[in-house]
């Protein structure tokens, strides 16, 4: 189990956000008070310095703990113990990662890049794939497979960077590259807003899997030796997520005819939220089965 950017898992003591993920006023220049009018003779006032982000709570000790046993009592078992994996993504949201809110902050570069892609995707569909393409200077792609269009913009949708962060987002895009043609989608030209849809879910879902085995720590979770069960695991779990995210994405009822770009990364940050607090829910109720 595992992606591209393989990590031993982090420290139970290490902050639920990390410092370079912050709120979008962190940053900002703080507000200056306005210059004295000719004659007044009063000095002007320094503004008052932007507000920090609110800090995040301290991290539970040991809170990779339960995930990790319970997802190597998932994956011991060769992907039968459903329960086990219900608990463990359910613990994972609550425990590990601190809740959905906090989930879904710690998706930084992933956000970034869902919001890029959604945004080409709504150029799409709105423009055409040639008027689309220009826009990226990539006009030449025209008429090319859906999986060639998209491998040769993931430096404009996932730029490549040093952080685990990064690379996630990196990694979950080549994935979903991979998984376009069995999902049906071929044809950029004639994209329809279904299939617009489904390549975003599989973004995401990508993304949230590769966080987690990033999270619970590759080096954590002892894993079947047979391919064939270890397979097994990685294809359930992944659906399991793709399910969630898909609940997620009816929710928001993203409109790609009429994609609203101004409002594009709020609504992908309340789809990451809401797909975290989905899986809490789908993992509690399986672990009950």
């Amino acid at each position: 189990m595992g992606t591209s950017t393989p990590f031993s898992g982090p420290k139970s003591g290490n902050p639920l956000v990390p410092d370079f993920v912050d709120d979008d006023t962190a940053g900002a220049a703080p507000p200056t008070a306005p210059a004295p009018q000719d004659g007044d003779g009063v000095p002007p006032v320094p503004g008052a310095p932007a507000p920090r982000p609110a800090p995040m709570p301290p991290p539970m000790p040991d809170r990779f703990r339960s995930a990790r046993r319970n997802f190597t009592k998932f994956a011991s078992s060769g992907g039968s113990d459903r329960r086990a994996l219900g608990r463990a993504v359910s613990q994972y949201v609550s425990q590990a990662a601190g809740g959905s809110v906090s989930a879904a902050r710690r998706m930084g570069s992933s956000r970034g890049a869902a919001a890029r892609i959604a945004g080409f995707l709504g150029d799409v569909g709105s423009r055409g794939l040639q008027a689309a393409l220009a826009t990226l200077n990539m006009a030449g792609l025209a008429g090319r497979p859906a999986a060639e269009i998209l491998s040769a913009l993931v430096e404009h949708f996932c730029p490549e960077g040093g952080s685990i962060d990064e690379g996630i987002a990196r990694d979950a895009f080549m994935e979903t590259v991979i998984d376009l043609a069995d999902a049906g989608v071929t044809d950029m030209a004639n994209l329809t807003s279904e299939q617009m849809r489904t390549v975003l879910e599989l973004y995401v879902a990508h993304t949230i899997e590769d966080r987690i085995y990033n999270d619970v720590g590759i080096k954590g979770v002892e894993v079947p030796s047979d391919i064939n069960a270890a397979e097994a695991v990685r294809d359930q779990l992944h659906d399991f997520i793709l399910g969630g995210v898909a609940d997620a994405f009816s929710e928001a009822a993203i409109d790609f005819a009429a994609i609203d770009s101004t409002a594009l990364g709020q609504t992908i940050d309340r789809i990451y939220q809401a797909a975290f607090d989905i899986l809490e829910a789908l993992g509690e109720e399986e672990s009950q089965k």
